[in-house]
């Protein structure tokens, strides 16, 4: 699943996809774009334009306007498992994209109209030629109006070091099971959880309302830091001890052995020296 690095990387290629007028919508997959039938989307947003690209955790949308300047619907997009932004401008050059698994060069008839390719689950086109497409191989991302919010605690980038202690320290559950509910801080998957945990130096498993306000503040800076650190370099992988996440492997900062085991459900790996319950 994408973690909020990627997801913010898509948000920024949507940017190159504001202010252009929308001539056409391919809104036929009707499992990505459920519960709208085909058309539905493309009724509501032909002529008008998208106006601003926002993000929550993992959750994108963009504000639109209609073709009589009015707001429109907030059309929701999200990456699923594996799915990708692609922009293109006039010319069929990429203006913007994010980074993911890439889909090759696009088909085209003997006319130059370009196919729809197999895995465009969803497909935007512009007045000037261009076009957004929802390039999605495993069908699990999600196209639809007015996407529901109100599930979502905070993104994880913008909250405050006093908002941080509140929410995640006031819980029995394990400090990790605490940041990857999204409920509680929106954005945090399982290797930015393991890679924010090892350079705060905190156990995984370790009581949320257990650690004092020093050790919450100490991961909340961390976060952050991880955060730039991976949207800056493309996305989670980027992160100092994931690629030190596998047996045998020695942390990097001090060289103890790397342990294993399930915490909140999720394969977790952490330093056995200064992420013990003593450390």
């Amino acid at each position: 699943m994408p973690e909020l690095p990627e997801v913010e990387s898509a948000r920024q290629a949507l940017e190159a996809a504001l202010d252009r007028e929308i001539r056409a919508i391919d809104d036929n997959d009707e499992w990505v774009c459920r519960p709208h039938r085909p058309g539905d989307i493309a009724r509501a947003l032909v002529g008008g334009r998208l106006v601003a690209a926002h993000r929550r955790g993992k959750t994108i949308w963009c504000e639109t306007v209609g073709r009589d300047g009015e707001p429109g619907p907030h059309l929701g997009i999200h990456l699923g498992m594996g799915g990708r932004i692609i922009v293109t401008g006039p010319d069929g050059e990429h203006s913007g994209e994010h980074s993911g698994e890439h889909s090759g060069g696009e088909l085209v008839r003997p006319d130059r109209t370009p196919f729809k390719a197999e895995w465009d689950r969803f497909t935007m086109v512009f007045a000037d030629g261009g076009r957004l497409r929802l390039f999605d191989k495993r069908r699990l991302g999600r196209v639809r109006l007015e996407p529901d919010l109100s599930a979502l605690g905070p993104d994880a980038e913008m909250i405050s070091r006093a908002e941080f202690r509140e929410r995640v320290g006031r819980s029995r559950a394990p400090v990790k099971a605490r940041l990857l509910d999204q409920s509680v801080l929106a954005g945090v998957g399982n290797l930015l959880a393991d890679e924010t945990l090892w350079q705060a130096a905190v156990s995984p498993s370790v009581p949320a309302d257990e650690l004092d306000d020093g050790a919450l503040d100490r991961l909340h800076d961390a976060l952050a830091r991880s955060l730039k650190v991976a949207i800056a370099g493309g996305g989670v992988h980027t992160g100092e001890v994931i690629p030190f996440r596998h047996a045998e492997a020695f942390c990097p900062r001090c060289g103890a052995p790397m342990v294993t085991g399930k915490v909140g459900g999720r394969t977790t790996w952490w330093c056995s020296q200064e992420q013990s319950h003593t450390a």
